[in-house]
């Protein structure tokens, strides 16, 4: 695919969003009589550009009408203030950039800004150059300055398919913000094979988002454990029909996966595993957690897999080509594979996610993976999500403690449930776990952060 453009149009397939608290649809035809920048986007051809707005439906838009025509377009997220916008714009050398209305923060006084349109403008513009452009994406779960990732759209979405699928039409959706990993791969899903797209709104609560949703008749829909542990907590997931139900960012255990077949029967449970840099491994849709050795033994494609210190570790045409910057280089030991950081284990051939390597725990130095301890409460169909962190103990370092959401509320205060739960959680636990991974305290909170990603947020991520 040359670029973004050439493969959809024309398309009558819309993209429709909040945009600025009302409902907005634009069918990606209508691209080809104008332009969301008018005139002004011949201005943007062969430059290095921020995207820096405010709503997703601007970003989704824009994204089209700037692949093959800019140098670099980088998407920046809507968390960024103002100082980490100019330390972006530094990196990347950006000479313009595209705000809406609402802008994600002050932009840098050297910029020329761009303002895109909710809607296409009338104008006679050219698009697609055959410049390669760069689509730069941030990384997500870090504090201060993001790392710039270098992608290129055939890395991103060569992959992905291109035409309609037969039979029932797609109608895709995500949770996910799409300019971020996981969001960005349901938007080029959807473009490339030409299918409409629901995409979610910051400001909108989780059932606002789900009746939009069904009313629009979405059949292919996507977030992390954390929304859908939202959506199961809602009380309104069976308002959706879904076809395929697809969890990704996180690990998804196996409580959640048999929790998500109960609320859809009928749809296709699966969960996938990528990352900004490496892209996307694999989907799983066995309805089991983790994924098969025969992964790893016998890789299908262009993908391959393999297992370095309980690492995972990928190599494929969808890796990244580079950090921009002053970070090290993107691929490992010139081989090519990428270290995802997460660690697994492999049990009765199938290996298990035990949690990100910098998230250890170490009790007396002996470690902990927050998410093993977490997959055991989940199990629990009382307990809804939970958030195992350390505690600094005198002795031992550190000690377990874990935070739990319960899926009824109510049942926390009745009179004697909050201790009989909690004995019944941590009895658990000793049945499943060596004893230094035994929350040292449990406690029931009524929620938990999440990060503008989906995800939970743990400390020091």
């Amino acid at each position: 695919m040359s670029c973004l453009w050439d493969s959809i149009a024309p398309s009558g397939a819309a993209i429709s969003a909040e945009f600025h608290g009302r409902g907005a649809s634009v069918a990606l035809a209508e691209l080809a009589a104008g332009s969301t920048f008018g005139t002004a986007l011949e201005a943007l051809r062969g430059r290095s550009v921020l995207i820096a707005v405010r709503e997703q439906l601007a970003a989704a838009l824009a994204l089209i009408e700037l692949d093959g025509l800019a140098r670099r377009m980088v998407l920046c997220t809507p968390d960024l203030n103002a100082e980490q916008l100019a330390a972006v714009a530094a990196t990347a050398e950006a000479d313009a950039i595209v705000l809406d209305t609402s802008p994600v923060a002050p932009p840098p006084a050297h910029l020329q800004p761009y303002v895109v349109a909710p809607r296409p403008l009338r104008a006679a513009v050219e698009r697609g150059s055959g410049e390669r452009t760069e689509w730069i994406l941030l990384t997500s779960g870090t504090t201060g300055t993001p790392k710039l990732v270098q992608h290129t759209l055939q890395s991103l979405g060569g992959a992905l398919p291109t035409q309609p699928s037969s039979g029932e039409r797609t109608i895709w959706s995500t949770f996910y913000d799409i300019r971020r990993y996981g969001g960005l791969q349901i938007y080029l899903r959807a473009v490339l094979s030409r299918s409409p797209l629901v995409l979610s709104s910051a400001g909108e609560s989780t059932q606002d988002f789900l009746a939009r949703a069904a009313a629009a008749g979405v059949t292919h829909i996507s977030g992390t454990p954390s929304h859908w542990r939202r959506v199961l907590m809602s009380g309104d997931a069976a308002i959706l029909k879904p076809q395929y139900v697809r969890s990704s960012g996180e690990v998804a255990d196996q409580a959640l996966l048999d929790n998500l077949r109960a609320a859809y029967p009928q749809a296709r449970i699966a969960h996938a595993f990528a990352s900004t840099e490496a892209g996307v491994a694999f989907d799983v849709n066995d309805g089991r957690a983790g994924f098969p050795q025969t992964l790893l033994d016998h890789p299908s494609g262009a993908i391959e897999l393999k297992v370095v210190d309980h690492t995972l570790r990928i190599r494929s045409g969808r890796n990244a080509a580079r950090y921009l910057g002053d970070a090290p280089a993107v691929l490992v030991g010139g081989d090519g594979f990428v270290d995802t950081g997460d660690m697994v284990e492999l049990v009765e051939g199938r290996y298990y996610f035990r949690g990100r390597m910098g998230g250890v725990i170490n009790v007396g130095g002996l470690k902990v993976y927050p998410e093993e301890v977490e997959a055991v409460l989940n199990a629990d169909p009382r307990v809804r999500m939970s958030l195992v962190r350390a505690r600094r103990n005198p002795i031992t370092g550190a000690v377990v403690v874990a935070d739990v959401v319960l899926a009824d509320p109510a049942s926390s205060g009745a009179a004697d449930a909050p201790d009989a739960i909690k004995n019944a959680l941590l009895d658990a636990c000793r049945r499943s776990l060596a004893a230094h991974k035994v929350p040292a305290m449990l406690r029931f909170v009524p929620a938990l952060e999440f990060t503008a990603a989906g995800k939970l947020v743990r400390p020091g991520a």
